[in-house]
């Protein structure tokens, strides 16, 4: 029995070929698959729920489901409120910080 949530062959292949390609590991494939999977459940929610007239809540679910990770602007101001809280900062801080200094234009 085919489920919806189980990607297609073509698809699995598709992802092993370039895993292979890029040095991955078949553990980076089964969390692909999964991430696909989760998706496509999400996405038969959220058409559920439209269809019954719940559009608004449908996308409140899939914002709360799928949130966008902050921007670079919000995480370095994220960064700087722990070093300034905290007095310390982390290398990936620095990292961070200093990738949106270099986006800003001259």
């Amino acid at each position: 029995m085919k489920y919806p949530i189980t990607p297609p062959p073509e698809l699995v292949r598709q992802w092993l070929t370039e895993e292979y390609d890029r040095g991955l590991t078949a553990d980076h494939t089964a969390t692909r698959a999964a991430q696909w999977g989760a998706d496509q459940e999400l996405e038969a929610c959220c058409e559920w729920l439209d269809r019954e007239g719940w559009s608004g809540e449908s996308r409140q679910l899939r914002t709360a489901r799928r949130p966008k990770p902050p921007n670079l602007k919000e995480q370095s101001l994220k960064h700087l409120e722990v070093m300034e809280r905290d007095g310390y900062y982390l290398p990936e801080i620095l990292k961070d910080l200093r990738h949106a200094l270099e986006q800003l234009p001259e």
